[in-house]
């Protein structure tokens, strides 16, 4: 709300109310005053909390019966989906357009060449800076652009300075975070943190560390694994 009033305000140092009734009437007038749809944009919103994701619904309806439209964009990691599909948010997710940005997955080793097309000067030529099999191994292992031209840039700083060109695969894996297709990383990429994942199943946050680091009895990984699946987590690859 605060962010809205911040927008749509005209007033210099327009500040919303602290009293929660005088503050949502003052935001349906600026909203009316705009006679325009307003959107918000929400960032990060897998870490939003169920409570705020309810609160703002309620506002969408309550701008709604005041003849206005508010439409809110939800952008996040994963886990935003499986929150909205989950049953205990039914509320939310039966009134949510759900669309799945997949961004240059499938497409990575286009996107390097791309990438080292748009770089590079006019008289250089990919293939004297970097194999061809380096690009078919950093495509297979990197699934971003922030991936991408983070190890790019590792493996032609490594060149640089052991005087070697082009780029080799044994390059890439010298640069090549270890562990990093290892189940902790791939789970946070996806939203689900060692915080988020106690709460969801219920148990110790050294618990969740344990089992990530395969630490636990086989019989209680197992169970926690089947826990992780049946509420949509992925375990393996690509699951979402």
């Amino acid at each position: 709300m605060t962010a809205l009033f911040c927008d749509l305000s005209t007033e210099r140092d327009g500040k919303p109310p602290t009293q929660p009734e005088q503050r949502e009437r003052k935001l349906l007038a600026l909203i009316q005053k705009c006679r325009k749809t307003v959107v918000l944009f929400v960032d990060e919103a897998h870490d939003l909390h169920h409570s705020t994701l309810v609160k703002v619904k309620r506002l969408i309806e309550l701008v709604r019966q005041n003849g206005c439209t508010l439409s809110v964009v939800l952008i996040g990691h994963p886990k935003l989906k499986n929150d909205l599909h989950r049953p205990s948010l039914e509320e939310i997710g039966a009134r949510t357009n759900v669309f799945s940005l997949e961004g240059i997955r499938g497409h990575q080793a286009e996107y390097i060449k791309w990438l080292l097309g748009e770089c590079i000067h006019d008289e250089c030529i990919p293939e004297d800076l970097i194999t061809d099999e380096a690009v078919s191994s950093l495509a297979k292992r990197l699934t971003t652009p922030l991936q991408i031209e983070h190890y790019l840039r590792l493996c032609f700083e490594k060149a640089y300075n052991t005087a070697t060109k082009p780029v080799t695969v044994d390059i890439l894996e010298a640069v090549l975070a270890i562990g990093l297709d290892d189940l902790e990383p791939r789970l946070i990429r996806y939203g689900y943190n060692f915080k988020v994942l106690a709460e969801l199943l219920n148990i110790r946050v050294s618990e969740v560390n344990s089992f990530l680091h395969a630490q636990l009895p086989p019989g209680r990984t197992e169970d926690l694994r089947d826990q992780m699946l049946k509420i949509g987590i992925p375990l393996y690859g690509d699951a979402i």
